[in-house]
């Protein structure tokens, strides 16, 4: 027999789920894998916004007499 059988009658209904984190904690790997994927995106897209709003800030702005920088 072999192991995914083995592993199969062992688990019963249990086989093929993904597994918590921690036996007290009801967040499965997979849901934290989800999570530092969406967290890494949220991430990314909040530099690139920081990054328009200087760049808006320090050069668009005066160009376009928005505003004028007092240095």
């Amino acid at each position: 027999m072999g192991e995914s059988k083995r592993r199969k009658e062992q688990l019963g209904e249990k086989y093929g789920q993904s597994e918590p984190i921690l036996p007290w904690l009801p967040i499965t790997k997979d849901q934290s894998q989800q999570f530092m994927k969406w967290t890494a995106r949220g991430t990314w897209g909040a530099i690139v916004l920081i990054i328009a709003f200087w760049i808006t800030l320090r050069f668009i702005g005066p160009s376009l007499g928005w505003w004028t920088l007092a240095d």
